[in-house]
């Protein structure tokens, strides 16, 4: 029968879905449409029965006597219908409706950008009188889990938010008292800074719902992390002109890593040596003269693949660099991967500095806890190192 495009379905197509579907109401067949639009009339049923799909899925089904959309943030789980016996027509429907999870992200992403408008921003520092133009200083963060409860009966060491900042300050000041002064520094956050961002204060990680061992309420954590994060910010920028910031994804704080890179840039929006990365990709770059630095958490790619997937996202930064480096967590020990001539990248998969929770005991995981400032000069590639250890700074 002749296709008819209902109005209230066009909320629910893309740019491409709607051109599919206006064609198949104007030619009047799956063939024709088809023809017309130079592709595979299979393409024509699969775009009708997705856009179908989902119009359902938010409460819009006309042909099912579904016709109240739900409100945005949530999606239909199921509907019950009341008919008359008599005439077939439908009496009463109940809805049953749960959040929708990427709605509900975009519209947090939203409310981020939002309330980051009216951050007060910080107060510009004095920059250091010298610096070496030709050197950049990579300081290294990744799996702080800055929330995480640890006992040392049980992981070899203790581990709450008291322990957290204060290993993080003495272990940053080491490091930058250590290492050259550079004219750039980057504080590479690459994930999971926060134990767990999980809707509704639960205490599991968002992605696979394990239970989490947890030390402060929600606003104890989100409030502690951006003090701890500002005062790492502020000690590069006394040792460095320029200070590039990166907060990325990771699998426990896939929403903390939006709203920290809000709420930096608004913070230091008015300090013009501070660069915050902001970006809703997983995979950051960095290109300082010959060098390319590249970014991934660890927990959607494989370190071994990261070579292929940089190369192929950033192809100019790739081909104006000589020198490349990946780095990434996530399983909290070091693999260092060098990877062939051609591959044209050097991989690395940093130590994290902290405690082992009960999950982390009782699975026998090890892993030594330590982190790095990696040097790197514009021409040269990476030229120093230094590495501290929580037992440095005890």
């Amino acid at each position: 029968m002749p296709f008819t495009l209902d109005p209230g379905l066009r909320q629910y197509c893309t740019p491409r879905q709607l051109e599919v579907l206006t064609a198949l109401e104007d030619h009047g067949s799956q063939r024709k449409a088809a023809e017309a639009l130079g592709v595979d009339k299979a393409l024509i049923s699969q775009v009708k029965q997705a856009v179908l799909k989902k119009a359902a899925s938010f409460g819009y089904a006309p042909d099912f006597d579904m016709v109240h959309p739900t409100p945005p943030g949530f999606h239909v789980k199921g509907a019950s219908t009341l008919y008359d016996m008599q005439t077939g027509e439908a009496r009463l429907q109940w809805l049953k409706t749960n959040a929708d999870a990427n709605a509900q992200e975009e519209m947090m992403r939203e409310a981020v950008e939002a309330m980051s408008a009216s951050i007060p921003r910080a107060k510009p520092i004095q920059p250091p009188k010298r610096a070496n133009e030709d050197l950049l200083n990579l300081y290294v963060l990744t799996d702080f889990h800055w929330g995480m409860l640890s006992w040392h009966k049980e992981g070899g060491a203790d581990w709450d938010l008291k322990i957290a900042e204060e290993t993080l300050r003495r272990t940053f000041a080491q490091m930058m008292a250590q290492s050259p002064d550079s004219e750039v520094g980057i504080i590479g956050q690459l994930g999971d800074m926060i134990h767990t961002d999980y809707p509704g204060f639960r205490s599991q990680t968002p992605l696979s719902g394990h239970d989490l061992d947890v030390d402060g309420r929600p606003h104890k954590v989100i409030g502690g992390v951006i003090r701890i994060l500002r005062n790492v910010i502020d000690m590069a920028l006394t040792k460095h002109p320029q200070v590039i910031v990166l907060m990325a994804e990771g699998n426990h704080d896939g929403m903390g890593s939006v709203w920290l890179q809000h709420c930096f840039a608004a913070l230091y929006a008015d300090d013009p040596r501070v660069e915050v990365i902001v970006t809703p990709l997983p995979f950051y770059v960095y290109e300082h003269g010959e060098t390319m630095l590249a970014f991934h958490h660890g927990h959607l790619r494989k370190p071994t693949t990261l070579t292929g997937i940089f190369a192929a996202q950033f192809p100019q930064v790739w081909g104006r660099t000589r020198y490349r480096y990946g780095h990434c967590g996530h399983l909290h020990h070091r693999v260092k991967i060098d990877e062939r001539e051609d591959a044209g990248m050097t991989v690395i998969q940093h130590r994290s500095l902290t405690a082992k929770d009960a999950y982390s005991a009782r699975g026998a995981y090890y892993a030594e806890r330590k982190t790095e400032c990696i040097t790197y000069h514009r021409k040269h590639g990476q030229v120093a190192s230094v590495h501290v250890t929580p037992e440095m700074v005890e």
